[in-house]
């Protein structure tokens, strides 16, 4: 039932994401980079003069804005390229990782910064997250610059680099995130199994070293994704958290291999997980006291990890004879995990070109082969066990409706004004066109009500913009009630809004609009506990085909039967067919 439950939701997504890729341009790689070590003089503006050195030799191509040669100890590096053009609706510049500290600026226009720089040039890290940079609407064909600061053992951008539509960024990033939140559930889960086992059964070594496994690998996975980003946007905490658990998986490992040893092998492997417990307990330590940082603890220990893993598995190996069957499939897990994160360590240290490692998998492996040893062991609790995986396949459901639901809440943000709650100016272009079409295909009337509040400016001139606010959102509750099923009610911005009749008549439009003049009038409006002056709104109309040969021409019909409603004094409606030829004087306005 769960695979068909996850296909099912995966499907769901993956249809989401073509439909709303279909409105915008696809994501482009950022290509044609440039670079310089060193760090930019100043002029006498205190603008850095890189930003307008187009004819300087000392720029050099590279594939790709991380570790160009030579470096030598440099500790500064400049990158830039030049932004591509394409129709994105929410354009965003979005970068996996960057080592360490980077300012962006676009066209020479300071354009975003991630850390802190001193009067060096020199920071602090601050942790590696993935960024998300806004770009305006005329960034096609900009330069774009990058000054970075590393004293870390990379430098540069890590991973990606391409411009997308923020939602787009946003989609990706719950997509990549699916399994790994799906297997961090599940290992923590794990973790929570074995510790109970561990208090009330006979193995406690053996299944208290499962528990800090599955515990460390929960939450190595858990903070390594990005999601995590946006559960909570503390990059440092969640770096700490995934050293913690990088850090501690040795431990769990040795330990519990340990128990299945002996002699000299069992003696070689308590010596490992040990060296292991006192780095885990020393760079964590002083990563607190701020003695070190938490990115330079990652070069040794990896390097040492690269070392005692093999050893690991030697000396597993040289008891693998003696060992019973599901021990075996423990060992062949843990080596297929071992695999993975030599090569995610070869990665990260750009021994091989970027890819994303399926880590997780080898660690849902080893996972899986150490819930299978418990279960052989404990064949008495089998209905306790079977409890606990109907409440983990609960868990897995309500994870992935959670998931949904981001989805689609991150559609909703696309096309909802925050404010008010109605449907924005975005969404109804997009609605009028089809409504348009289908309104000249299938020979259909379309009303059209163009909305404005009489004289709101004195309102927020008198009773302050909050005041101003609750108005608003008044109003708009009110326009939603007032309006059936069919129309749709959309803020266009400021005290305007417009109301989108499919279907509705001249008469039936005037009909609704003069309703809801009287309503408003009737509206009484509060602050806190001051009450407010009574509000007023006049209404322009607009119907296809009575007003208009082109559907798509109602908008601007009815705006100008809205000016019309204004210069005949406010707090009423006017149709389109009752304009005057001659434009109106400028004082309809507000």
């Amino acid at each position: 039932m769960r695979p068909l439950i996850l296909a099912v939701s995966v499907l769901l997504s993956l249809l989401l994401s073509e439909a709303l890729l279909a409105a915008t341009a696809p994501p482009r790689d950022l290509t044609g980079w440039e670079w310089r070590w060193g760090d930019s003089p100043r002029d006498a503006s205190g603008t850095p003069a890189w930003l307008d050195d187009a004819g300087s030799g000392e720029w050099h191509a590279i594939d790709f804005p991380s570790n160009p040669p030579g470096r030598a100890g440099q500790e500064h590096l400049w990158l830039r390229t030049v932004l591509p053009e394409g129709e994105w609706r929410d354009p965003v510049i979005y970068i996996y990782s960057i080592d360490l500290i980077a300012q962006f600026f676009l066209d020479g226009e300071p354009l975003y910064q991630y850390g802190e720089f001193d009067d060096q040039g020199r920071g602090h890290f601050a942790g590696w997250p993935w960024h998300m940079i806004e770009l305006p609407e005329d960034f096609a064909g900009k330069t774009l610059h990058v000054r970075i600061f590393s004293d870390y053992t990379d430098i540069g951008l890590w991973g990606e680099a391409r411009v997308m539509d923020r939602l787009d960024v946003l989609t990706m990033i719950v997509h990549r995130a699916w399994d790994d939140v799906l297997i961090s559930a599940f290992s923590l889960l794990l973790a929570l199994l074995a510790g109970s086992f561990a208090l009330i059964g006979a193995q406690r070594q053996s299944l208290g070293a499962v528990a800090l496994f599955s515990l460390a690998a929960s939450t190595m996975i858990l903070a390594e994704t990005q999601f995590s980003q946006l559960l909570l946007d503390r990059p440092l905490l969640w770096d700490s958290l995934a050293a913690a658990g990088y850090f501690t998986l040795p431990v769990g490992m040795g330990l519990l291999l340990t128990h299945w040893l002996s002699g000299t092998p069992q003696r070689l492997m308590g010596i490992l997980w040990r060296l292991h417990l006192a780095y885990l307990g020393a760079a964590l330590g002083l990563s607190q006291l701020g003695l070190v940082t938490v990115a330079s603890t990652f070069p040794p220990f990896d390097l040492m990890l690269s070392i005692t893993l093999p050893l690991m598995l030697a000396l597993a190996a040289w008891h693998l004879r003696r060992l019973e069957t599901e021990q075996r499939w423990i060992i062949g897990s843990f080596a297929l995990m071992a695999g993975l994160l030599m090569a995610d360590m070869a990665v990260a240290h750009g021994l091989l070109d970027w890819r994303k490692v399926p880590v997780s998998l080898g660690l849902l492996a080893f996972s899986l082969a150490i819930v299978g040893v418990s279960l052989w062991h404990y064949r008495r609790t089998q209905r306790q066990l079977s409890r606990l995986n109907r409440h983990l396949e609960e868990q897995v459901r309500e994870r992935t409706a959670k998931l949904d639901c981001l989805v689609r809440k991150l559609e909703g943000f696309s096309y909802e004004d925050p404010l008010t709650g109605l449907k924005n100016r975005r969404y109804f272009d997009e609605l009028m066109q089809h409504e348009a079409s289908r309104a000249d295909r299938d020979g259909v009337p379309l009303s059209l009500i163009m909305i404005d509040l009489d004289h709101f400016k004195q309102i927020n001139d008198q009773y302050g913009h909050e005041a101003g606010d609750s108005v608003l959102m008044a109003v708009a509750e009110l326009l939603q009630d007032h309006f059936r099923d069919a129309d749709v009610v959309c803020r266009m911005g400021g005290e305007e809004f417009v109301a989108l009749l499919p279907g509705a008549t001249t008469e039936r439009a005037e009909a609704r609009a003069g309703e809801l003049v009287e309503r408003v009038r009737r509206l009484t409006l509060h602050h806190g506990d001051q009450a407010l002056p009574t509000v007023t709104l006049s209404c322009g109309v607009a119907t296809y085909p009575c007003h208009s040969r082109e559907p798509i021409a109602l908008l601007g019909l009815a705006d100008k039967a809205l000016y019309q409603a204004k210069y005949q004094g406010r707090n009423r409606s006017a149709t389109w067919s009752s304009l005057a030829a001659e434009p109106l004087p400028p004082a309809a306005a507000g």
